[in-house]
């Protein structure tokens, strides 16, 4: 990693932190609308093992483990992974959901074909570059079972943000002390080569409101 992108990616860890502690449970207790279509394609594709990358406090970690899934659960960020234990035990699923604070550019701490299934809401367009990203794919590639389901969504290039703040290339933004990688579909496209790339959906989520994808894309088996 460049040293800039090193810069970059520990201001963002630091900020995330100090978000979590000023908002605990900032993004609610129900799950996301990525995460209920989720757990649908899982359940119809006979996945039980679910990895989380990005699970921040985990309302959607949460539910999933309500839905019946075995949920690992991953994030750079400990004082959010904290609440997530906290209500896991709270809501009485503790027993099905595993945490690991984790940086998704580093190799992920799981063993070949080991899981079934892998949600990712707005982690893969953090600060991270596009080289980055496909090392992550490779990784989560490696991690899932032959036939494996890999669900995530980003923020597009057709967002309002997009342009916006402080330009760190690549085509990462900074705005409000978010540094957000924004998706054209030529990346979307090269992440699900060799995949079969099931469906690109746009949504909108938030105030703003936020412009995205969600990505269903299946390894062959």
């Amino acid at each position: 990693m460049a040293d800039s992108e090193q810069d970059l990616a520990e201001v963002q860890r630091a900020h995330w932190q100090g978000t979590y502690r000023a908002h605990p449970g900032m993004y609610g207790e129900q799950p996301s609308e990525p995460a209920t279509y989720a757990a649908d394609v899982f359940r119809t594709a006979g996945a039980r093992d679910v990895l989380e990358l990005g699970a921040g406090h985990g309302r959607d970690a949460l539910y999933l483990a309500r839905e019946g899934f075995s949920v690992q659960a991953t994030d750079f960020s400990a004082t959010g992974l904290e609440q997530l234990r906290k209500a896991a035990r709270a809501q009485g699923v503790d027993d099905q959901v595993a945490t690991a604070v984790h940086d998704v550019r580093d190799r992920l701490p799981l063993a070949d074909d080991s899981v079934d299934a892998v949600f990712a809401h707005m982690l893969l367009c953090m600060a991270l570059s596009t080289k980055e990203i496909h090392a992550l794919v490779g990784e989560i590639r490696r991690v899932l079972r032959p036939g494996g389901v890999f669900v995530y969504t980003v923020r597009h290039t057709g967002d309002a943000h997009y342009g916006a703040g402080t330009a760190h290339g690549d085509d990462i933004y900074e705005h409000g002390g978010f540094a957000v990688h924004f998706f054209d579909r030529h990346l979307v496209d090269a992440l699900a080569s060799d995949w079969a790339l099931d469906e690109v959906h746009a949504f909108e989520e938030g105030d703003l409101p936020r412009r995205l994808w969600r990505v269903t894309q299946t390894l062959p088996r």
